[in-house]
């Protein structure tokens, strides 16, 4: 993987690059959408590339590792023949659905044991098995196994968790060194920053990282119930720290506005499923702000969905429409909302790449990001 920077702005952190795999270029910033199982939930592959113009999509690998389970993946070739799908793959390592599984996990020093959420199952995940699994989904990034910690979260716990993310970062460093990519491509690993919202372990962290000298680095623990303020402080001396010849990837973040403020911080990369989860619940959002598509004040709203939108549905179907397919539980409703949202996503960070590069992004940012928090 290459990462080559092209622009930076002149009032703020931001910056515009390319990063070079073997499966394409990805124009930073981006915008991942999550593709958790082999899909991203209702759009086709066709339409991610087409319309969305997405560049890369991510993968998760507790749930590929659930189902279909890593041997129907490598009878495949990997990840990318099984849903067919030509452009680069990020997936993560399973640390989030960890923290997600609190009532169904124990963790150690030596790894994860952890309960299926489907049947129950018991399984277990060490470092060496994340890089292992990964290696079977066959991902161009790979992300490095980590404990993310809760939000609030004890002092003590915080420097414990991310001492002991860091002891696994070397444990997965050494298996990617012993083991080699099974499809002939290579594969790229991001190590982890943790430390809560405490600036002395963010800090500590972020060295450490940054001393691993990897091609890419990512920024975890938050997007998980702290203030944006706070995520915004982690952010800004997490950036402040580590490389600027590499790629930062945030991760799990987030709203229209935490998107525009954390590239204004010197972040590249970003995923949220909050695009099409909130899609399926008929949540749209758009440049001039959000709309609830249940809400009946569309009811009789003849106008297109959004003036302003960069895809086909965004002119093709009205506000009342889509609203009336909403009351009906059609699943049209939950493909045009799931379009639209990450085509919408995809064109923000476009265009906050184009405004880097004229050299007027904050003053775009500051103008962009009260509009995009109102409700329409």
């Amino acid at each position: 993987m290459k990462f080559t920077l092209k622009g930076k702005d002149a009032e703020s952190s931001a910056r515009a690059g390319v990063i070079e795999t073997d499966h394409g270029t990805i124009e930073t910033p981006i915008f991942m959408p999550v593709g958790t199982v082999g899909t991203v939930k209702g759009v086709p592959q066709q339409d991610l590339v087409s319309t969305i113009e997405s560049q890369i999509i991510l993968g998760n690998t507790y749930h590929l590792y659930l189902r279909p389970g890593t041997d129907i993946l490598q009878q495949a070739g990997g990840l990318h023949k099984f849903m067919n799908w030509e452009l680069p793959i990020l997936t993560d390592s399973g640390g989030f659905q960890v923290y997600s599984l609190s009532d169904r996990r124990k963790i150690s020093e030596e790894g994860v044991k952890f309960k299926s959420h489907i049947d129950g199952s018991s399984h277990f995940f060490s470092p060496e098995d994340a890089m292992d699994v990964q290696r079977k989904i066959g991902a161009d990034i790979v992300m490095a196994f980590d404990e993310c910690t809760p939000y609030p979260c004890e002092y003590g716990y915080a420097r414990e968790s991310m001492e002991m993310t860091h002891r696994w970062l070397t444990r997965c460093v050494n298996r990617m060194k012993e083991t080699e990519p099974l499809y002939g491509y290579e594969q790229t690993l991001f190590p982890i920053v943790q430390g809560s919202t405490y600036k002395d372990l963010r800090t500590q962290s972020a060295e450490f990282i940054a001393s691993q000298n990897a091609e890419g680095n990512a920024i975890g623990g938050l997007s998980v119930g702290e203030p944006h303020e706070e995520m915004y402080e982690m952010c800004d001396i997490v950036c402040g720290i580590l490389p600027e010849d590499k790629p930062r990837y945030l991760m799990g973040v987030g709203t229209p506005a935490n998107i525009l403020e954390c590239i204004a911080l010197g972040v590249d990369m970003f995923d949220c499923v909050m695009p099409s989860r909130n899609a399926r619940n008929g949540y749209l959002f758009t440049r001039n702000g959000t709309m609830n598509m249940k809400n009946a004040k569309w009811i009789n709203d003849f106008s297109p969905l959004d003036p302003d939108g960069t895809c086909f549905v965004d002119q093709q179907y009205s506000k009342a429409y889509l609203r009336h397919l909403f009351a009906s539980n059609e699943l049209l409703a939950m493909y045009i909302s799931s379009v639209h949202n990450l085509a919408f996503y995809l064109s923000l960070v476009k265009e906050a790449r184009q405004h880097i590069l004229d050299g007027d992004f904050r003053e775009w940012k500051d103008m962009m990001v009260p509009k995009l928090t109102q409700r329409l």
